[in-house]
């Protein structure tokens, strides 16, 4: 063989080898965008420490064109006398006036909560996972005031006072506007209070968190939020709200499934 011929040979290996690196590296487009949220290891998931904020919702309305249900609507939904609908409070204005992009994102229902999660290469975490990380301390080497393998009665720990509630809870203000609420102060922005059983924030308290659980037609909340008294954010409390409905005091957290190495 001709020694042109066997450059021309290693030449065209060597184009091979380069097309096909380029084919299967992860592109930007096709990778998850980059989410504000802190991130902790419980278990076999990957959770977010906090909830989801307004910043991460924008990044995906802006990437997908998104519209929530209440913004068509005109508004979402706070509790008075029974549930009443509030013009102008979206994820955007959760009380009705622009919203700091740190404050977690409500007044979106279930399945929209689940959209952002997957955009994000995430989903929304079980009733399980979410008891399992809540309140059973699972890092080996945790700080002062937790034990590797214990139970808690409170996501916060022992007591509930590193959460954000109605009353029986850390000395937090949330931001709602002055006359806004008949009832509490409204949230705090996410990463405001004190870290809880494995590391993670306001798994009680602040926001109720949607689950992927379905229960009486509609699906599993948990951890109470800032309009109700810490006995809401226990283990034996299940709530669940219909798919559709979006609160000013639902948000929610995603998980991602660890891969194996």
């Amino acid at each position: 063989m001709k020694k042109f011929d066997i450059l021309q040979i290693i030449f065209g290996v060597l184009l091979s080898v380069i097309a096909l690196y380029f084919m299967l590296r992860p592109s930007a487009s096709n990778s998850a965008p980059v989410s504000t949220i802190p991130v902790i290891k419980v278990s076999n998931l990957t959770w977010d420490q906090t909830e989801r904020t307004i910043a991460d919702v924008k990044t995906f309305a802006d990437a997908t064109g998104f519209v929530s249900q209440t913004e068509k609507n005109g508004g979402g939904l706070s509790y008075e006398a029974g549930f009443v609908k509030k013009s102008g409070w979206t994820w955007k204005t959760p009380y009705g006036a622009p919203a700091k992009s740190s404050e977690p994102a409500v007044h979106l229902n279930q399945a929209e909560a689940q959209s952002v999660c997957q955009f994000y290469g995430k989903r929304l975490p079980t009733n399980d996972e979410w008891i399992s990380a809540a309140f059973v301390e699972q890092r080996a080497n945790p700080p002062e005031g937790f034990t590797q393998g214990q139970r808690y009665a409170f996501p916060g720990g022992n007591t509930p006072v590193v959460s954000h509630c109605l009353s029986g809870c850390g000395d937090y203000q949330g931001v709602a506007p002055a006359g806004a609420l008949n009832r509490g102060t409204g949230h705090v922005p996410a990463g405001s209070t004190n870290p809880g059983v494995n590391g993670l924030l306001d798994m009680g308290g602040n926001v109720w968190g949607w689950t992927a659980t379905e229960r009486n037609g509609g699906y599993i909340t948990r951890g109470a939020s800032w309009w109700y008294g810490p006995e809401r954010q226990k283990e034996s409390d299940v709530e669940s709200k219909p798919t559709d409905i979006g609160v000013v005091y639902i948000g929610f957290r995603c998980v991602a499934d660890t891969v194996k190495q």
